[in-house]
């Protein structure tokens, strides 16, 4: 895909709804895991589950976010004209990611247990916590390989590919929860054993397109290894950006941990609401993942005001898309929450956090896209602070005060649209003195 010459608009939703497509459909397979739990499980299973998510999603964020240095490094080194070192940073990032996968891997089948103690999980649910997050532990390597080896791919204009992975992956988790929950009766390992296997096979997979490819992005396990300078500009770019979700998913443990005081049924609830949640998310990220590759791109071929446009163009169509979602999920809620259990308590709690988290959730668009943007530029670290000061750090304020003192449950959900609000505020500010200042900076050089 040509980003650098002629139209924008139909190039960015060339590239940005197959990604967010296939991740909303692989999210629905997820949402398999919780009905299949639901259902043919527990409420203390589905609980257990649903207290891992603010978990889950911290690791994965870091992945997410650690790869989007891979994005960037090739999309410049594109506009640059630099074609010679786009081979250096492929199997840089292939080695990163294979490293830190098996590292992370480790680390959590050590720590699993004291850090769901930490999160203050009731007595009753810990025991198949500690189940669920060690099994899933298992596939970490498979989710880092596939989303380093899903950044270069999409660093060239590639979505689709990678989409297909999710897709097939997804199709696979759904089938095998089936099986291990409803025939084998494994419950909560089952579920995270289809994750982790269908994780591991879309790795495979884009191992497997990389290898196969024609152009600069080939991939040759032979020519894995760490090529400094690569490194030091991935890891430059993705670690702010990975710490970012990292310290964001923290606070979001946090909120778990307050939400696991108002018992099992809360905890259950919130559970199905945050898999529409992550579904309306993916509408936001597909638009924020061209935004990084089409700035990144044009930013290394000094064009500014072509930048601009890609900002503006994906933020409005993220915010269309994922509006539209919200206020379509937020109209069903109750019927919704019905095909994942029959306890009218889960069902109350879940549609209450979707009035007041869910219907909102269009708001993050503001600093996901427009930090996306920066990053694009080269600069991860400006939005991960300010995201890190609008968001994480209110939030943990909130539960530390307002939560603390009140107790009231949609009290404690309305920290999320007050924090996007906020973060929104802070780094659309930021961008605009960034792209003033790199604006002048290339009209004075030109």
């Amino acid at each position: 895909m040509d980003m650098l010459h002629g139209s924008l608009f139909d190039k960015i939703l060339l590239f940005a709804l197959p990604l967010a497509a296939g991740s909303m459909l692989q999210q629905m397979f997820n949402a398999v895991d919780v009905a299949v739990i639901g259902r043919f499980a527990s409420s203390r299973a589905l609980a257990a589950v649903g207290s891992n998510s603010a978990v889950v999603m911290l690791f994965v964020t870091l992945f997410v976010g650690t790869s989007a240095g891979t994005s960037v490094v090739i999309a410049n080194y594109i506009g640059e004209g630099r074609k010679d070192r786009i081979s250096a940073a492929v199997h840089t990032s292939m080695f990163l990611a294979l490293v830190g996968g098996l590292g992370l891997m480790a680390s959590v089948l050590l720590l699993a247990h004291p850090i769901l103690m930490l999160m203050a999980i009731p007595e009753e649910v810990l025991p198949l916590s500690i189940i669920y997050l060690r099994v899933y532990s298992l596939g970490m390597p498979g989710i880092m390989v596939y989303n380093f080896g899903a950044a270069v791919l999409r660093s060239v204009g590639d979505s689709r590919r990678p989409v297909r992975c999710l897709i097939l992956s997804g199709v696979i988790n759904a089938v095998l929860n089936v099986i291990f929950v409803v025939a084998f009766g494994w419950g909560v390992a089952g579920v995270a054993l289809a994750t982790s296997i269908a994780n591991t096979i879309s790795a495979g997979l884009v191992v497997y397109f990389l290898m196969t490819e024609e152009t600069d992005i080939r991939f040759d396990p032979k020519k894995l290894r760490l090529h400094r300078y690569e490194a030091g500009r991935i890891l430059m770019i993705g670690v702010p950006t990975g710490l970012q979700g990292t310290v964001f998913s923290v606070a979001n443990v946090c909120v778990q941990t307050a939400v696991n005081g108002y018992g099992a049924a809360a905890i259950a609830g919130c559970s199905i609401c945050q898999n529409f949640e992550g579904i309306c998310f993916y509408s936001i990220n597909g638009f924020a993942q061209a935004a990084t590759t089409f700035a990144g791109q044009n930013f290394g071929a000094r064009n500014m005001k072509r930048c601009l446009r890609v900002l503006l163009l994906c933020m409005g169509a993220g915010v269309a898309a994922c509006m539209f979602m919200n206020v379509l999920i937020v109209s069903a809620g109750h019927p919704i929450a019905g095909l994942f259990t029959k306890d009218p308590e889960v069902i109350k709690y879940a549609v209450e956090r979707m009035r007041y988290i869910l219907l909102f959730q269009w708001l993050a668009c503001s600093y996901e896209i427009t930090g996306a943007c920066m990053r694009g530029f080269g600069d991860s670290l400006s939005p991960t602070i300010l995201t890190v000061f609008g968001t994480c750090l209110l939030r943990i304020i909130w539960i530390l005060t307002v939560d603390r003192k009140f107790h009231i449950f949609r009290l404690l959900l309305i920290v999320y649209p007050v924090s996007w609000i906020l973060t929104g505020i802070l780094v659309i500010t930021a961008f605009t003195v960034l792209y003033r200042r790199l604006a002048r900076r290339y009209a004075a050089s030109a």
